[in-house]
């Protein structure tokens, strides 16, 4: 079992930068994949992006590439978010994901998620 605990999401500017922390309980986190997806009122959850065990890979959806960059601590059973550059599109509430052997963009397919962050971006 892996628990997920999102934290930094808030109120930025356009043009602001944020950082969401995803600590992860249990002995095995360094063995999951990891990600973040998120859902705007009235959309679809989609997909942000995702980070292989060792952090050696990352994929993004095209509309953060350039301005999102995820990464890990294995150490501190913990995946980060920072987000730069941030636009109003971007509002939505952030959840972390977890898997042991899918990390692409179906979330359908990660066994775990956490209680979702806020993430609110003014114009």
């Amino acid at each position: 079992q892996v628990q997920l605990v999102e934290s930094g999401g808030g109120l930025v500017q356009a043009g602001g930068s944020l950082r969401l922390s995803c600590a992860a309980s249990g002995r095995t986190f360094s063995r999951h994949y990891m990600g973040w997806f998120r859902q705007a009122p009235g959309k679809e959850r989609e997909f942000v992006s995702a980070i292989s065990w060792s952090g050696g890979s990352t994929a993004y959806t095209d509309s953060v590439k350039g301005r999102f960059t995820i990464s890990r601590d294995n150490a501190k059973n913990t995946v980060y978010l920072q987000m730069n550059s941030l636009k109003p599109e971007d509002t939505a509430v952030y959840y972390c994901v977890a898997d042991r052997r899918y990390w692409g963009p179906d979330k359908q397919l990660y066994d775990y998620w956490g209680q979702g962050t806020q993430v609110t971006v003014s114009s």
